[in-house]
């Protein structure tokens, strides 16, 4: 009996290596579970977003159609996520998935891909190299209280870019340290999913210099804020994107960082590289498969 079991164990121990030892034509060398024949779960963010604004302008999601209008080509199977964080848990939990987010908020569970070749680092960014970059604007209506201007010329100084920095690409290499009046009162702010981590970091700051203020943050989407702006629901209003022209027409606006835009995938997928075009036909549903990139 015993000599029985012993031949039977060897036979399933064989058996077990021998699975083990075989091949799949249809994944990738590296990680045996990744099958290239699977089909892209495109991940996006909700129309209004200014991530996403900045992305479909940035790849060609967006186009002309034959009409002349500017139309938004997203994938129409593309699973819509509201946040940043939302887009990072999707494609950190399905290997086959494929999204976009603000480079300042990569983080280890997520691999930001190579865009022709070229990585999504802060010098690229700076030098030009690496394209889906976009600005971060602040935008405010007409004549702004004193504290509001505090806050953002506290957001544009010497002290504020260096927080910026510490994410984002700073836009002023040379600024003049802070030198406010430190007012009291309140500047309710509200806008872009991206821009809020930054400014959440430029109220910490600003209030342990002036503990007189108040500063109140609201994550809203970036066409949300400069609504707000608009319609003085809010004093500043933020955007991940360039301001439309109805917005400049209303509304005061700079620039306060730069930002890449990055594209990322599950780290087991093996591929790390994508052209631009290949980029835009993913995005758009022209490209379904992962073996269909070559």
């Amino acid at each position: 009996m015993k000599k029985l079991l012993t031949v039977v164990l060897s036979l399933v121990l064989v058996a077990s290596l021998l699975a083990g030892c075989g091949t799949d034509n249809n994944s990738t060398g590296n990680n045996s579970s990744f099958n290239l024949n699977n089909e892209i779960v495109v991940v996006s963010r909700e129309e209004g977003s200014g991530t996403r604004g900045a992305f479909v302008e940035l790849t060609g999601v967006e186009a002309k159609d034959d009409n002349g209008n500017t139309v938004d080509r997203t994938y129409e199977e593309a699973i819509v996520y509201n946040g940043t964080n939302q887009v990072l848990t999707a494609v950190a939990g399905n290997e086959y998935a494929i999204g976009y987010i603000s480079t300042g908020s990569l983080n280890n569970t997520v691999r930001p891909l190579k865009i022709d070749g070229v990585e999504p680092t802060t010098e690229n960014i700076k030098n030009g190299s690496y394209k889906i970059a976009r600005p971060f604007n602040i935008a405010t209506k007409g004549d702004v209280s004193e504290i509001t201007q505090d806050f953002i010329d506290f957001i544009m100084s010497k002290e504020g870019q260096e927080i910026v920095s510490d994410s984002f690409i700073a836009v002023d290499d040379n600024p003049s340290p802070y030198a406010g009046s430190k007012p009291s009162g309140k500047v309710i702010v509200a806008g872009s999913t991206s821009v809020t981590p930054v400014m959440e970091k430029l109220r910490e700051a600003y209030l342990e210099i002036n503990p007189n203020a108040e500063i109140e943050i609201h994550s809203t989407g970036s066409s949300a804020g400069m609504q707000a702006a608009i319609t003085g629901t809010a004093d500043i209003g933020m955007a991940s994107r360039d301001l439309k022209d109805s917005e400049k027409a209303e509304l005061d606006y700079l620039a306060i960082a730069i930002d890449g835009i990055a594209v990322i995938n599950n780290p087991t997928n093996t591929i790390d590289d994508l052209a631009l075009e290949q980029v835009t036909k993913i995005f758009t549903g022209e490209i379904i498969k992962w073996s269909d990139i070559k």
